[in-house]
């Protein structure tokens, strides 16, 4: 179980679907939000019929007449949409972009440090996760985007006893590489058998190959059904081979217009973010930041990319530029924008850390290429050790967290979500999951990666 955090003042626990042990303060927020809203709009209507009974003038009436049509309708739409979480049901985007600026806390000043948020970790928590894909919601996630068996081997890397980061890892099935990644700086790698190939056979017959500068070591006959975890030492010499100072932070941003009710919020936490990592990390890492950004086909641009880059100032100028436009059906170019991100942007070749933001609330298209393009750049980024940390906004619905999810755990990344703590945006789906510490965004962002990076 986590500690627990405090948000403004109030702690607060979360749990799996409807399992919540809130503080009592807290704990009733959300249903008292509903109440008030249905007394709102029930006060408007007695206010309009009691005007209309005692006969006042036109212009009253027609003032009462058009606060009714304006408010009363949101007023009950915002009500009925705020359904208890327990039933996993997410606010339609398409909604979400008609009614842009009308969510509760659209008259916050918009700063940093009021989007609030938890995180979840299957690559942590893996026997939970097995048992999640177990159940009917995630089966039928999984057949909707082509994942099939998470075989996991977890493999510890070290260099004379020390963990190792960035070492190569490759599992190979005889001569065939079935996946590839790169050790974090904890020296560890997972890597996968059968996540998009059903006729994947399992058994005694894989091995191991380890790779850090000028060292190799291979370990075979892994039964990875059974073995769990399998340790690597590269011995003395390996041990030169890292760790890199490098770091490559990427944020990849959907700037549709669905993203309206939280985008400005966003985009002041991750500046903040920005200039706070840089100032922390100035004198010890070799920091770079590329910051991009998203539509769908069609819209006034599909991807605005920026490549890397060590001036932090520019990033937080590219934040500042965006704006909320577009989008129009559900699904959005998530596919082409994770292409640009993994393929035509420099990299480091070694690094300490390669991590990639992906804040969303929208799935890509489900057109079969658009998925088996989606596989192979799950795979290039695990490759390439970018690890994929997805950021879940308003609106996001069931197929798109597992989705992002079985993203985070193929890449060696964790989920973060946002939630409807800070009263700002529309209503967050409660993910399937256990008990989570709910901080605020920036702050959770920040210690992200500072566990990634130290």
């Amino acid at each position: 179980m986590y500690s627990p955090p405090s948000v403004n003042g109030v702690y607060t626990y979360k749990g799996a679907g409807s399992m919540k042990a809130e503080n009592s303060s807290m704990g009733s927020v959300k249903g008292m939000r509903r109440r008030l809203r249905w007394l709102s709009a029930a006060l408007l209507v007695l206010v309009i019929v009691a005007s209309a009974c005692s006969g006042g003038n036109d212009d009253a009436g027609d003032s009462g007449s058009e606060s009714t049509t304006n408010k009363a309708p949101r007023e009950a739409s915002e009500s009925q949409s705020g359904s208890d979480s327990s039933d996993r049901e997410a606010e339609p985007t398409k909604e979400k972009a008609e009614r842009g600026g009308s969510y509760s806390g659209s008259n916050k000043k918009v700063r940093a440090g009021q989007l609030t948020a938890g995180e979840w970790d299957d690559s942590a928590a893996w026997e939970a996760f097995r048992n999640l894909l177990n159940g009917q919601e995630a089966e039928s996630s999984k057949q909707v985007w082509g994942f099939r068996d998470f075989q996991r081997l977890e493999v510890v890397v070290s260099a004379n006893g020390k963990a190792l980061s960035d070492a190569e890892v490759v599992l190979q099935d005889g001569n065939e590489d079935v996946w590839r990644a790169r050790t974090n700086t904890d020296g560890i790698a997972y890597v996968y058998a059968g996540l998009y190939d059903s006729d994947q056979r399992y058994g005694g017959s894989y091995s191991v190959q380890v790779r850090a500068g000028q060292e190799t070591k291979t370990m075979q006959g892994l039964d990875i059904t059974k073995q769990g975890t399998v340790k690597v030492d590269l011995g003395p010499n390996a041990a030169g081979a890292g760790p890199s100072d490098q770091v490559d932070l990427m944020f990849v941003v959907d700037t549709t217009g669905s993203m309206d009710d939280e985008l400005n919020y966003l985009t002041a936490e991750l500046k903040d973010v920005v200039q706070r990592v840089s100032d922390e990390h100035a004198n010890q890492l070799g920091l770079r930041v590329s910051a991009n950004f998203y539509r769908d086909n069609s819209d006034s641009y599909v991807i605005r990319p920026h490549p890397f880059t060590t001036d932090i100032d520019k990033v937080v100028d590219q934040f500042g530029q965006q704006n909320a436009s577009g989008g129009g059906d559900f699904p959005e170019a998530v596919d082409q924008a994770l292409r640009d991100a993994v393929h035509e942007h420099d990299w480091s070749e070694e690094a300490r850390a390669r991590l990639l933001f992906l804040v969303l609330d929208a799935p890509p298209h489900e057109e079969p290429q658009i998925i088996d393009e989606m596989h192979k750049l799950i795979e290039a980024a695990a490759s390439k050790g970018i690890m994929i940390i997805p950021v879940a906004s308003s609106g996001v619905d069931v197929d798109t967290e597992y989705l992002l999810r079985f993203m985070s755990v193929a890449t060696g990344g964790t989920y973060l979500f946002l939630t409807d703590d800070s009263g700002i945006g529309g209503d967050h789906l409660e993910p399937a999951a256990g008990e989570y510490e709910v901080k605020l965004l920036n702050d959770l962002l920040v210690e992200v990666i500072n566990r990634y990076v130290t």
